[in-house]
């Protein structure tokens, strides 16, 4: 049975799997992520939009009750889960002709393709889902012209990746396939 959401954005094969190309009106010059966001970063983002719907219903039962500050201060939080769900969700990075953007929950980081010396994937110690506990498994990693390399972008036990393997190995291969033609040009 297919599923029209998961078609929207690209066309299913046969065989259930992604089609590689993406359609004719996601150019090169548009933001894109090589990827779509794993259950665990959609899961968290669901239980904090869950968590800002109670917010915001006792924001409504507290404006009811006759007290308008505790009620704003109820919605101002309510508006802030939110905002944190849906930037939880467009955590991780975007290519696009102009360069590689990664975005965490509080800042963003852009280099354009000239400032982008190599993009590999290591084996090395990597943290599970965020977490201090590190378990062995790959990273990729860029390094830049000159400079520090970027923080770690991509781990395969990231909340995007964490039981998805073949989904880490193929995001590696289309951002150092990305990496290698844009720095050519």
């Amino acid at each position: 049975m297919p599923l029209p959401f998961l078609t929207a954005d690209r066309a299913l094969q046969a065989d259930g799997r992604a089609d590689p190309v993406p359609p004719p009106s996601h150019g090169p010059d548009h933001w894109r992520r090589p990827y779509r966001p794993g259950p665990w970063r959609v899961g968290t983002a669901a239980v904090f939009l869950l968590l800002a719907s109670f917010v915001l219903f006792s924001a409504l039962i507290i404006a009811l009750a006759g007290s308008p500050a505790g009620a704003a201060v109820c919605a101002a939080v309510g508006l802030v889960v939110i905002a944190l769900a849906l930037r939880l969700v467009r955590v991780g990075i975007w290519v696009s002709a102009q360069g590689l953007r990664q975005v965490q929950l509080l800042r963003t980081t852009t280099l354009p393709w000239s400032a982008v010396a190599v993009v590999r994937t290591v084996q090395q110690p990597v943290r599970w889902l965020g977490w201090p506990r590190t378990v062995q498994g790959q990273a990729l990693h860029v390094e830049r012209v000159g400079r520090e390399p970027l923080r770690t972008l991509l781990t395969d036990h990231n909340a995007d990746f964490l039981g998805r393997p073949r989904t880490f190995e193929r995001a590696a291969d289309v951002l150092e396939a990305w990496a290698a033609e844009y720095r050519a040009r």
